[in-house]
């Protein structure tokens, strides 16, 4: 397909973002929860975790829940550059070649920074 081109076109990425942002939103939201159990429950001083057979230690459940948090972060922090560069009208270039990144890759990829031809000399 081909790069953007109407005014449609990017008030429907901005949607779908805007859709990807509020998903985003709900995820750190129930993260950041999960967080502040983890670490009442860490400061519970009856806790013996490191002991329990059943079940993933507290230092675990840290780990897990801070490294799927700063996922989102960086998910959240990606979106807003996207909103941004629809704002400023360079949404849908690439920021390598310069070049329309066609449509069905930011449908698969509404954040995406560079052409497919791009991206794979980056990997």
């Amino acid at each position: 397909m081909t790069g953007i081109r109407s005014a449609g076109q990017m008030e429907r990425f901005r949607e779908l973002l805007l859709a990807e942002r509020r998903e985003a939103e709900e995820r750190l939201l129930s993260q950041s929860e999960g967080i502040t159990a983890v670490r009442e429950a860490r400061s519970d001083g009856s806790v013996d975790d490191e002991h329990d057979p059943d079940g993933p230690t507290m230092s675990q459940e840290w780990s897990q829940r801070t490294a799927v948090l700063h996922d989102v972060e960086h998910e959240l922090a990606d979106i807003d550059r996207a909103l941004a560069r629809i704002d400023a009208g360079t949404y849908g270039i690439c920021e390598r070649c310069g070049q329309k990144i066609s449509v069905g890759r930011l449908e698969a990829r509404p954040t995406a920074t560079l052409c497919i031809d791009c991206a794979r000399l980056v990997r």
